[in-house]
């Protein structure tokens, strides 16, 4: 075992049963709410603390514009009211065997917001395209 933390660089992504690369993925986190009570008889005079409901952060997927890959596109497409096409993502963080170390489970995703690049005539770099994604749920497994 490495005394070392693990890198966050190599990592890949499955997206409804397709491998996407992806340049960085943000927002992988839960909470979970506080519910406050308070009995009118009780000696204390101080709210009770339980937990509540589940709260998931939307998570946001950035990668390289490719020609011809409209794949964020036809996906937010698919949304109209009350329907749309839930993905399953898995997203894994890899060693340097290419093997999962963590691994995050979302479910039932599906894009609220997609975002093209920004455009800048004297700018040297690759353009980034993103996806921001709803989902009801995330585990984290370590592997």
């Amino acid at each position: 075992m490495s005394n070392y933390p693990l890198t966050k660089f190599h990592f890949e992504v499955d997206w409804g049963g397709t491998r996407i690369g992806f340049t960085e993925v943000s927002g992988l986190s839960v909470e979970t709410e506080v519910v406050e009570y308070r009995d009118g008889s009780s000696p204390e005079y101080s709210k009770q603390k339980m937990p509540g409901m589940q709260k998931f952060s939307n998570i946001t997927l950035k990668r390289g514009t490719f020609n011809s890959d409209n794949d964020y596109y036809n996906w937010w497409n698919t949304v109209s009211m009350n329907q749309i096409e839930r993905r399953d993502i898995i997203i894994k963080l890899l060693n340097e065997e290419h093997e999962p170390v963590m691994i995050w489970k979302v479910k039932n995703a599906w894009p609220t917001k997609v975002e093209s690049t920004d455009l800048k005539a004297d700018a040297n770099e690759v353009a980034i395209e993103s996806v921001e994604v709803v989902h009801e749920g995330l585990t984290i497994e370590s592997v």
